[in-house]
C-alpha cells in the first residue's frame, strides 16, 4: 500500500512468515487448542 501526502512517500510491505514462525505458530494454537478442550472436559472443582 503506497500512501503518498505532501510530497512524502509512505509504502507499507506486508511482512513475510519464515518456515520456522509458521511451525511455530501452528504449534502455539494446538497447544492452545488442547487446553482449552481439557478446561471444557474437567468436572467444575468450585
Amino acid at each position: 500500500m503506497t500512501l503518498n501526502l505532501l510530497f512524502i512517500t509512505v509504502t507499507f510491505n506486508k511482512k513475510q512468515e519464515t518456515f520456522e514462525e509458521a511451525s511455530h505458530h501452528e504449534m502455539v494454537l494446538k497447544s492452545y487448542e488442547e487446553t482449552k478442550t481439557k478446561q471444557h472436559t474437567m468436572p467444575q472443582m468450585f
